[in-house]
């Protein structure tokens, strides 16, 4: 499943890569790498390990010219914090789930923002990051309905075991 979750990230890297529109885009789309990250953390944490997930990050954020760095470790942040408070917890539902990450979302969107502001490097207008956020927000159901009925990424059960046979 780790090589699943690279094969799709560089799949979606790949699609944010093609020329398909040369004009600069009008409206922002979701980020949904972020949001596979975030399902996948919250669901089976041992499918995304810390190392896998700053690798594919950092990895987005070179393919995209963003700084290097920045946006993977705050999603690094953010998704161990998200699997940490998943494991702390009672059994959530859903919507309390597509909150927890939408507030991760909006607190790592502002950092970023803050950061690059600070730094004096551009970071383009505000609203596209709104966009962005809202967009993703909107599209992380999706993301987790298509990873639990295509690839059988489902919550983890009380009785569960990780790939080296531990109870998670």
């Amino acid at each position: 499943m780790r090589l699943s979750f690279v094969a799709l990230a560089v799949l979606i890297l790949f699609y944010h890569l093609l020329p398909l529109d040369l004009m600069p885009p009008r409206y922002a789309g979701p980020d949904l790498l972020v949001s596979l990250c975030f399902a996948w953390s919250l669901r089976r944490p041992d499918y995304v390990p810390a190392l896998l997930i700053a690798a594919v990050m950092l990895l987005a954020d070179l393919m995209l010219g963003r700084p290097p760095g920045l946006w993977a470790a705050l999603v690094l942040l953010a998704s161990e914090m998200l699997k940490r408070r998943d494991r702390r917890g009672p059994e959530t539902t859903f919507v309390m789930e597509w909150i927890a990450v939408a507030t991760m979302l909006m607190a790592i969107t502002l950092v970023y923002r803050l950061v690059l502001g600070l730094l004096l490097v551009p970071a383009g207008p505000p609203f596209l990051s709104l966009m962005r956020f809202a967009m993703t927000v909107i599209c992380y159901p999706l993301v987790v309905v298509l990873s639990q009925v295509l690839l059988g990424v489902r919550r983890m059960a009380p009785g569960d075991f990780d790939h080296a046979g531990r109870s998670l």
